[in-house]
């Protein structure tokens, strides 16, 4: 997959629409677990104790939801980049939801689509719907919108 480069506006306003992606597979290994758990509090055995999530509705550890919607920054990377503006800002998100589980030890990847792009004197509001999709198949860990303030 080629990194997709954005270099204004009107070059990302003609990409509405347009799937990008899958991007490459990336580890979710019980160390980011964990180290989520950490930093967040929510450390319920179903994310950090692989003794007792063996027993559990997954078989394993599974990654916390919110992880995975942390991890939307990391997987874009790979899909595509904004060349334009002095900054980028996480704006907030919509219609999150986590259909499926990500079990410790599995990939993950994911797919962009730009959806809407909005300006409004020095900002433009980019919506990308995404999708990230685990590597055991069937349903999508996520699918998500989020908005990212484009300072111009």
């Amino acid at each position: 997959m080629t990194l997709r480069r954005f270099t204004s506006v009107d070059d990302l306003t003609e990409a509405l629409g347009e799937p990008i992606g899958p991007g490459p597979w990336i580890a979710i290994g019980q160390e980011r677990v964990d180290t989520f758990a950490a930093c967040t509090g929510d450390d319920q055995w179903i994310h950090v104790d692989p003794d007792r999530a063996a027993s559990g509705p997954y078989s394993s550890t599974i990654a916390h939801g919110y992880l995975t919607l942390s991890l939307l920054p990391r997987l874009g990377r790979d899909l595509y980049t904004l060349e334009f503006g002095t900054a980028r800002i996480n704006y907030g998100s919509n219609k999150v939801r986590f259909p499926a589980p990500v079990r410790t030890g599995t990939r993950v990847r994911a797919v962009a689509i730009p959806l809407a792009l909005s300006t409004e004197g020095s900002r433009a509001l980019l919506t990308v719907s995404w999708s990230v999709e685990n590597e055991d198949g069937g349903k999508p860990a996520l699918v998500a919108e989020t908005l990212t303030a484009i300072m111009l």
